[in-house]
């Protein structure tokens, strides 16, 4: 139950724009699934995730494709810099192998 609350206080203080849209990670047990949205006009820009991919490795090295994935996936969409949102996990593991890869990519937040 506290992650809930945990989540929506973390999303009540992030809005994506069109200059700056979020970057919205949820990790599982199992996967790991970033998307790029724009909430003023509540469309994704872009989606990465190890839901069907051939991803191999631990759980830290998926995390790191998918970092890297959606930073590629970003410049193609013109995208430079992001809101970072964690949701209702702690900034620390996957979370932040995750970032350290979009921003070895060049994603800036």
């Amino acid at each position: 139950m506290n992650t809930v609350f945990r989540a929506k206080r973390t999303r009540a203080k992030i809005h994506g724009t069109a200059e700056r849209p979020r970057l919205s990670v949820h990790i599982s047990n199992m996967h790991i699934t970033a998307q790029i949205i724009n909430d003023d006009e509540g469309t994704t820009l872009a989606y990465a995730t190890t839901v069907g991919n051939k991803v191999n490795g631990t759980k830290i090295e998926k995390a790191a494709a998918i970092g890297k994935e959606i930073a590629t996936k970003a410049k193609k969409a013109n995208i430079k810099s992001v809101v970072f949102d964690r949701g209702a996990k702690l900034y620390a593991g996957r979370m932040a192998a995750l970032a350290d890869a979009a921003r070895k990519e060049g994603l800036e937040f």
